[in-house]
């Protein structure tokens, strides 16, 4: 549960769609089924590879967020610069106008998530069992362990957990890795730190971590994102001495 920063690139998407071709280590005929398929679209491997190239270009801008592009602007600056025409927007303004959009787009999701987050952590709230603290960080107690001990912001510790996003997509676990972690306290996010230390010993809790008190608007990797609410069930198993 390291704090990781992720940066959001917003260039050289032409040339991570073209890595994402594969060359192969022979050179090998498309099966005549599927050429079949599309008469007359098809007239030589310079056709075939050029609609191949535009799948992979088309599936790098949406995996980079950049599925809702003017796809007959998009067309014409591709046709422009490769029959070399003149270009209609100065060299000096395409990345600005590219960090721009990518701005734009990344406010508008973590907004979205941030009213998803309010929706579902005012409902969360008025289940039974669950306890929200002045942070905003929600819990539920699932086990109650014999020990009284509780760890220290300095302490480390063993836990096993199970880490999901709202949807209830798994995102982390170290319950399906079969192995617990071992880690500071403080050395993790902050909704982690103020629960850990409330837990005794043997005990088991879902927590419900508001964006605030675990990656705020940042991204740590494409399985969470921007502005995310994380649900974790932690379990302490022991404080390492």
């Amino acid at each position: 549960m390291k704090r990781i920063t992720l940066s959001i690139v917003g260039l050289g998407l032409m040339a991570g769609a073209i890595a994402q071709v594969k060359k192969p280590a022979t050179a090998a005929k498309a099966p005549a089924a599927k050429t079949a398929n599309t008469p007359g679209l098809f007239k030589s491997s310079n056709d075939s590879a050029s609609y191949a190239l535009g799948i992979r270009v088309a599936q790098n801008l949406k995996q980079q967020g950049f599925d809702g592009m003017n796809v007959n602007l998009l067309q014409k600056a591709l046709s422009d610069v490769l029959q070399n025409k003149k270009i209609v927007l100065p060299e000096e303004l395409l990345d600005g106008c590219i960090n721009s959009y990518v701005t734009k787009v990344s406010e508008a999701k973590i907004e979205s998530a941030r009213k998803a987050a309010r929706v579902f952590l005012d409902a969360n709230a008025k289940k039974p069992g669950v306890v929200t603290l002045p942070s905003g960080l929600q819990y539920e107690v699932m086990k109650t362990g014999a020990s009284e001990e509780k760890p220290s912001a300095t302490d480390r510790v063993k836990c096993h957990y199970h880490g999901t996003l709202t949807d209830g997509t798994v995102f982390e676990s170290s319950v399906q890795r079969g192995e617990p972690v071992v880690f500071a306290v403080n050395g993790v996010i902050q909704g982690w730190q103020e629960a850990l230390q409330l837990m005794t010993v043997g005990s088991k809790w879902r927590l419900f971590v508001p964006a605030d008190l675990a990656y705020g608007d940042r991204s740590p990797g494409p399985q969470i994102p921007s502005g995310a609410t994380l649900i974790f069930e932690v379990e302490l198993i022991a404080i390492e001495h």
